[in-house]
């Protein structure tokens, strides 16, 4: 009797990891598909007491969101602030009543975000969302991903390494590291000499070839030293770096010395130099070389 009762409690047991089994795998698949379709399809509509409890939550700071008018209102700002959205789950798992989600987020900010008018910029960030389920709904959601790494590609903050990025480029200049250089530079970066400066005729450069071969290799030849001195390093807002000091230089034709002011305006995203303006005296620089 006794055995029978163990055998009957262990085939119950079975029965129900089986069916606990099976409503997890049901709601991962539901709110996968929920959530794709909500995001890369922009079906806001699906936002809805179908899909998610009355009382949805979304775990937030400075408070939650709560119910499934403000919870589609906050994600309103997802869907409409972006275009070109790539929403991926990379993975998802759970156990019970509880799910945890691994995704991607990739889109060019082309619309009103939170108040935040379009920027035009890409963001490209990852994160993690710990999810309980209620009866077959979506209940309650909290996101954890690198806020500041979000804003910094917005453009609303700098990466506090952009400095120290500039400052190792410059000591790069002095030592003639090439490669070092490059490196730190983005394949597309979009190089501006001053207008009327001797190498302004190439306008904008694409590319780190082509900055080598339409100015720093014009320099080499041209000049004999080309150093620059009294650097101050002045950082703004959206990733942008100035650098204010002198050119020193001789010219190999004719042996003329400069010592001209000169600033660099740099913009930089995600640790990479994305675009360089060049400003200096160009008086000074044409007296010299004519």
């Amino acid at each position: 009797m006794k055995k029978s009762i163990i055998l009957f409690l262990f085939f119950i047991g079975i029965l129900l990891t089986s069916c606990g089994n099976q409503q997890l795998e049901k709601n991962i698949k539901m709110y996968s598909n929920t959530w794709d379709e909500i995001i890369n399809q922009g079906k806001l509509e699906l936002i809805n007491d179908t899909n998610f409890d009355e009382n949805i939550t979304l775990i937030s700071s400075p408070e939650n969101v709560v119910g499934i008018a403000d919870f589609k209102a906050y994600y309103t700002n997802f869907v409409k602030g972006f275009s070109n959205i790539e929403f991926t789950i990379v993975d998802v798992f759970g156990q019970g009543d509880k799910i945890v989600k691994h995704w991607k987020f990739k889109g060019t900010h082309s619309g009103d975000f939170f108040g935040i008018p379009a920027t035009e910029k890409l963001v490209d960030v990852e994160g993690t969302t710990l999810v309980k389920m209620k009866n077959g709904k979506i209940a309650e959601e909290q996101d954890f991903m690198d806020n500041m790494v979000f804003m910094q590609q917005l453009g609303l903050l700098s990466n506090p390494n952009n400095t120290n990025t500039i400052k190792n480029l410059y000591a790069d200049f002095a030592t003639g590291n090439v490669p070092g250089i490059g490196a730190v530079m983005d394949e597309n970066i979009e190089w501006n000499e001053a207008e009327n400066f001797p190498y302004a005729d190439g306008n904008p450069y694409i590319g780190f070839d082509a900055i080598v071969a339409g100015v720093f290799g014009r320099v080499g030849a041209e000049w004999e030293y080309w150093n620059l001195t009294d650097l101050d390093y002045n950082e703004s807002t959206n990733n942008k770096i100035l650098v204010t000091g002198r050119y020193q230089a001789k010219y190999k034709k004719n042996g003329a010395i400069i010592n001209l002011q000169m600033a660099h305006l740099w913009t930089l995203r995600n640790g990479k130099i994305i675009a360089f303006q060049q400003f200096a005296d160009t008086k000074g620089i044409a007296d010299a070389i004519k």
